[in-house]
């Protein structure tokens, strides 16, 4: 295991540099995808409007992507506005989206101080045109850097990732010779997915102790580590994105097969299975 005492990078505070002394430099997760859910609640809790909820997240996002960033995780992706959202009412989601407008416009010079390159996933061509034109602005202004890329959810739902993958897949066979020539599997739809330049998410947090994916990524999730914290997410730091990743190091990622022991006890078992049938059949 390779530790990182000698290598704590600049700008973690005290708590964060004694949690990052403590991580495997070569087991950090390569994407990391966040379900950021605990608003309401937390305002709930000092009889505030759920809006003094959605501002104070932003705090969360700030400390969570710089130190994401600092660590050198390679992808973050922060589940930011679902396609469920639009039930909200109405006053609620355009404080919402005013929210992300401003969020956009005040964090990139630190995006781009910290070389985090943004980019979108869902369907952008539903949000509010002035929205999407701050998305735009600030994707573009941000397109040089080559360190973390950040994936902001927006209007995102998982089942209508599916759904646009397999049409995007239909009219790339159209535009090819006819659907007759069209060939599925799981890499033809992993191509056609909004995530398609990213690596599956490793590890995957939920804060707020809710225990279910809400319509998150779905198909990228499949062999993901699942962390549920009980915090809040207006309470989440930095430090916390440290000790969910102290937590699945210490997870043995199988991916439906055997680890180095159960394979041996697993062979050893039926070698003794087969040494047991030998002695009772008859001659």
């Amino acid at each position: 295991m390779t530790t990182l005492h000698d290598k704590v990078p600049a700008g973690l505070d005290r708590k964060e540099a004694e949690a990052y002394r403590r991580l495997d430099l070569e087991r950090l997760p390569r994407h990391i995808a966040i379900i950021m859910d605990g608003n309401g609640r937390w305002a709930k809790r000092r009889h505030m409007p759920r809006v003094a909820g959605h501002r104070a997240g932003v705090t969360a996002v700030r400390s969570t992507v710089e130190t994401a960033a600092r660590i050198h995780i390679p992808a973050l992706t922060l589940y930011a506005f679902s396609e469920e959202n639009w039930k909200r009412p109405a006053s609620e989601v355009g404080f919402l989206m005013g929210l992300l407008s401003r969020y956009l416009k005040a964090e990139v010079p630190t995006l781009n101080k910290n070389n985090i390159r943004l980019e979108y996933i869902g369907r952008q061509q539903e949000l509010p045109p002035d929205v999407q034109e701050r998305m735009e602005w600030a994707r573009q202004a941000t397109a040089h850097n080559t360190g973390m890329v950040l994936t902001l959810a927006l209007n995102y739902s998982a089942r209508s990732e599916l759904v646009d993958a397999f049409r995007s897949m239909l009219h790339a066979a159209a535009q090819n010779g006819g659907v007759e020539h069209l060939e599925i599997d799981e890499a033809a739809v992993s191509r056609h997915l909004y995530t398609r330049n990213l690596p599956d998410p490793d590890l995957v947090v939920r804060t707020s102790g809710e225990m279910r994916l809400s319509n998150f990524l779905l198909w990228q999730l499949a062999y993901a580590e699942i962390y549920v914290t009980p915090t809040l997410w207006p309470d989440f730091r930095g430090v916390h994105l440290l000790e969910g990743i102290a937590e699945y190091q210490k997870r043995e990622r199988r991916y439906g097969g055997l680890n180095h022991n159960d394979h041996h006890a697993s062979k050893n078992a039926t070698t003794e299975d087969a040494e047991d049938t030998e002695e009772v059949i008859p001659s």
